[in-house]
């Protein structure tokens, strides 16, 4: 539930930004996760709301941990890979959990930063390394990968052996089925743009060039379908908000 509003706000955020008025900057408001972190502050009962998504994501955090000591559901849920992959979620869940609960114990510096300054910054802290323009290209390219992965996986419909589909209605499934191609697709891309542009960062050894998900996502407008693109991937990444909340419903535990 916690990641679907978190992708969810990005979504609308970055639909906000493709037809906004002030020349495509959101209001100033980063279509990222810190712009998501902002934009439920400024609700009311925000700060209840950020502390109660931030135990949820150490929820999601303690979930993957169990995994990775346990193995998943599943066949082949006691792999070693499939383990090595729920500690690696652990980490990054645990990661994104303490960063909403700092945010929201008032350290408005962390969680809400820029993507993209992080990610800048990240880049060239890696670049100034020996042989860092080649760990900075491979982590591109496994971004890529990991995107391309996630967006194949969404097309030929894996999550359904992740899910209890009997016991959905057929206009659940139905649904289901939508957003979880639509916004598993759009989730997939965004991720190997982002590696597609580390890989220009290394390639250029240009921190510069790097860019967290609200420059990547700006990158869609720049294309010359416009805004259409960046448009149909914000819809796509709300799909995949509403998607997590079909996992929490229906999700094989």
């Amino acid at each position: 539930m916690a990641r679907g509003v978190i992708y969810f706000l990005v979504g609308v955020l970055a639909l906000r930004m493709a037809f906004d008025d002030t020349g495509g900057d959101g209001g100033g408001k980063t279509a990222d996760r810190g712009g998501a972190l902002t934009e439920i502050a400024q609700k009311p009962f925000g700060s209840v709301l950020l502390w109660v998504l931030g135990a949820a994501l150490a929820g999601m955090a303690l979930w993957r941990l169990s995994e990775a000591a346990f193995g998943a559901s599943g066949p082949d849920g006691h792999k070693a890979t499939k383990r090595l992959a729920s500690a690696g979620r652990a980490v990054f869940y645990g990661f994104v959990s303490y960063s909403v609960l700092m945010f929201a114990a008032g350290d408005r510096g962390s969680g809400s930063g820029s993507s993209d300054a992080q990610s800048r910054d990240v880049t060239a802290k890696v670049l100034d390394m020996p042989g860092g323009r080649w760990l900075v290209g491979v982590g591109g390219v496994a971004v890529a990968c990991v995107g391309l992965w996630i967006a194949g996986r969404a097309a030929l419909r894996k999550f359904h052996k992740h899910l209890r589909m009997g016991e959905m209605s057929r206009t659940e499934r139905r649904a289901v089925d939508i957003v979880g191609v639509f916004g598993g697709v759009s989730r997939g891309l965004v991720f190997a743009v982002a590696g597609g542009f580390a890989v220009a960062a290394a390639v250029t050894a240009r921190s510069g060039e790097a860019k967290g998900m609200d420059d990547t996502l700006r990158s869609f407008s720049a294309t010359p379908a416009g805004p259409w693109l960046l448009a149909l991937i914000a819809v796509g990444l709300a799909a995949f908000g509403v998607f997590s909340w079909a996992n929490a419903r229906w999700r094989r535990i």
